[in-house]
């Protein structure tokens, strides 16, 4: 398999599975580390990120941040530091499997709960490729955002969603199984964005990302 084939999933994927569990959220009184967005740059710096994940992990972290303050505005119950450094860190671990194989969100997933301690972040980094489960945006706010900003990134530039997934046509689409796979993931995206777009009261899709709120 070529290694810089983005790990898009087959369809359906588990279905059988029982979601995840729903971990406590900022105002339940369980405190879980969330590390400074200095301290995430400083993994990218660990792990050998090079500037072109950099560029696209900075704009998933501006769409996932003004997801969750939106969320926040609100009432719901979302800890904003928690979606940006999951967002941040989405990635970490892209270039090793780039250059030694394997699944890129599964094991950046294990490197940053192994980082922090932190089943929420690590959570919205194993699942930023594909949600396996229910969207419920009130159980799993956090992996839901960072899901969506991730799908509104192409490359370094903030997107349409339909435009990502042509892209993702474009390159990678060589096969009926393929293109149906990334199919699945975009058909999965809108949905989301859709979800998102309902409980915010804001169109996402034709929203333009401020991002000059976001320093990183």
């Amino acid at each position: 398999m070529n290694r810089t084939t983005p790990n898009i999933p087959m369809a359906p994927m588990w279905p059988d599975l029982p979601p995840p569990p729903q971990h406590p959220g900022p105002h339940s009184g369980k405190a879980w580390r969330v590390p400074s967005e200095p301290q995430c740059l400083a993994w990218w710096d660990r792990f050998d990120m090079p500037e072109h994940i950099r560029a696209h992990s900075r704009n998933v972290a501006v769409v996932a941040t003004f997801v969750a303050e939106a969320g926040k505005k609100r009432g719901l119950d979302v800890d904003v530091r928690a979606v940006t450094a999951s967002a941040l860190l989405h990635d970490l671990a892209k270039i090793y499997c780039i250059r030694h194989g394997g699944n890129h969100s599964q094991l950046g997933g294990a490197w940053v709960m192994a980082l922090t301690g932190n089943p929420v972040l690590s959570q919205g980094v194993m699942h930023h490729v594909y949600w396996p489960f229910e969207v419920d945006l009130g159980r799993f706010f956090t992996p839901l955002a960072v899901l969506y900003a991730d799908k509104r990134v192409s490359h370094d530039r903030i997107v349409h969603i339909e435009d990502r997934f042509s892209d993702l046509l474009d390159r990678y689409g060589k096969t009926p199984e393929i293109r149906e796979r990334i199919h699945t993931t975009n058909r999965q995206a809108k949905d989301i964005e859709d979800a998102f777009s309902r409980l915010l009261e804001i169109n996402l899709n034709a929203h333009a990302f401020d991002s000059g709120r976001l320093v990183v």
